[in-house]
């Protein structure tokens, strides 16, 4: 009664975690698409141009990230609108490959950022993923300096930037690991991360966020099924 549920992307009351108006905008994420990141195409391929860096084995996100959902995102992530986690990772859990992982960890902040932020939006998906599939996500990435802002960046100046950001946790490090972060872009903060991971032991590093930021595009399928109310936020 004190605290009715708002939409997290329009703040539309009575809904959460998105109003029916917005989750028939969210672009949703279905084959065929490329089979090493993830992108949906008209057809199925087995690498493509909007591919990550090498270091990363396999990238995976149940959504598109624009409109409402980018709007979600950023409220859990600047606003503290930490209920939205368990939502997302519902549907980021339906994206994992078959293979089953050996650990979940996640793209770690620094930590000037995580305190003046107060948390970690990776990590609070991370450890609801892990829930969700019964494996406990670990740190197992440490950031040691942060970069400049990347957003206006290319792939190579991304890369050549986060060199030596991150260092290996001391917990061992074995098996197929979960990478998570909220949003992929060009996969060069996540590769830089993939690279620590495999050089710590790590046999392959798969990437699964919440959404993904993609240019060019995009199959017509990945709209109507959120008009026809298949959007999973759920």
């Amino acid at each position: 009664m004190l605290f009715p549920p708002r939409c997290a992307a329009c703040d539309a009351a009575g809904a959460w975690p998105l109003c029916l108006g917005c989750t028939r905008e969210v672009g949703v994420i279905t084959p065929p698409w490329c089979g090493r990141c993830g992108r949906p195409w008209d057809k199925a391929v087995a690498s493509c141009s909007d591919c990550p860096p090498a270091p990363i084995d396999r990238s995976r996100a149940p959504f598109l990230y624009e409109g409402p959902l980018a709007r979600a995102i950023k409220a859990m992530k600047f606003a503290g609108a930490h209920g939205l986690a368990p939502h997302l990772a519902a549907a980021m859990a339906e994206m994992i490959p078959d293979a089953e992982a050996n650990a979940i960890t996640w793209v770690p902040l620094s930590r000037r950022r995580r305190s003046r932020r107060g948390f970690d939006q990776a990590e609070i998906l991370a450890r609801a993923l892990g829930k969700r599939i019964d494996l406990p996500a670990h740190r197992l990435v440490v950031r040691v300096r942060d970069a400049r802002s990347q957003a206006r960046r290319s792939g190579a100046d991304r890369r050549a930037a986060l060199g030596g950001a991150f260092r290996p946790a001391r917990r061992p490090t074995r098996g197929k690991v979960l990478l998570v972060d909220d949003v992929l872009t060009t996969g060069s903060t996540a590769a830089a991360c993939a690279a620590v991971l495999k050089a710590a032991g790590a046999e392959s590093v798969e990437v699964l966020t919440a959404a993904r930021s993609l240019g060019g595009a995009i199959p017509a399928r990945s709209r109507v099924l959120a008009a026809q109310g298949r959007a999973r936020v759920r």
